[in-house]
């Protein structure tokens, strides 16, 4: 079966990601750092998935840091915090990644993943489409496939989380023109690293993207904007002590009465 991502490649593309293009990496983690201060729990042995250690490892000294390979180097039931650090995107397996990280925690340890989600890029995809279906007729595959909220929150199930969640933080970045904004991917570390990746294309191809793009997406002093949806997957590996949905039958109270209102029966059926 082909893989979506062409491991190498992106090896490569990552090798020339700047310091400066990590802006985003920076939010992330600082993010995660943030939403972890929220739970009321002291980690003692937590690990980080990344590609770009370099910016995880300063938000998280005491990590053990793990490349995002297709089998990661994670022991099983070694760590009580397993952090995946806005690389899941790029995984051929993103359901083998979170259910090795599963593998990975004590029980009751924590899972929190961040991703790029399907609206980054919405509009430099849109374009693209646009400028490429005019001039050909067809569709070639130039911005990496992302999830939405919804699939993706039903990955942790899929991997045995207990309490799962999940949920959407997108942000609008603004760029002089579609030239600048393509230059910042590549900085990122995020330029087209699929296994079928188009081909060779001419600059005025480029340059339509550029045209069209202003007069599609444009932002205040004559940029353009861009979005970036930052996607957070979170859940508890099981253990006895978490918290259970009640049994049907159970409850110690009638609904009618919480609410304060006054319970009519329905007629039964004939």
């Amino acid at each position: 079966m082909t893989r979506l991502t062409d491991p190498d490649r992106l090896d490569r593309i990552r090798a020339r990601a700047t310091a400066e293009g990590m802006f985003l990496q920076e939010a992330a983690a600082l993010e995660v750092e943030d939403r972890l201060n929220e739970v009321n729990r002291t980690f003692t042995s937590p690990a980080v998935v990344t590609g770009f250690p370099e910016v995880w490892s300063r938000v998280f000294p005491d990590a053990r840091i793990v490349p995002d390979t297709d089998t990661l180097d994670l022991t099983p039931g070694a760590h009580d915090l397993v952090i995946h650090g806005l690389t899941l995107h790029w995984a051929n397996d993103p359901v083998g990644q979170i259910i090795q990280c599963h593998r990975a925690l004590k029980p009751d340890g924590f899972f929190l993943g961040v991703m790029f989600g399907g609206q980054t890029l919405a509009e430099l995809r849109a374009v693209m489409a646009e400028v490429e279906v005019a001039r050909t007729g067809g569709l070639s595959p130039r911005v990496l496939p992302m999830g939405e909220i919804r699939d993706l929150g039903a990955l942790l199930q899929r991997a045995g989380f207990a309490l799962p969640a999940a949920d959407s933080a997108p942000r609008t970045v603004t760029y002089r023109d579609a030239f600048a904004l393509l230059h910042d991917l590549r900085a990122m570390g995020e330029g087209n690293a699929m296994t079928n990746r188009a081909g060779f294309t001419p600059r005025t191809y480029f340059a339509e993207v550029a045209a069209r793009y202003a007069d599609s997406f444009p932002a205040e002093q004559s940029r353009i904007a861009a979005t970036f949806e930052m996607i957070f997957l979170a859940g508890w590996a099981p253990h006895a002590s978490q918290q259970k949905p009640l049994r049907p039958g159970s409850a110690a109270a009638r609904l009618a009465e919480a609410l304060g209102t006054d319970e009519t029966k329905l007629p039964r059926e004939p």
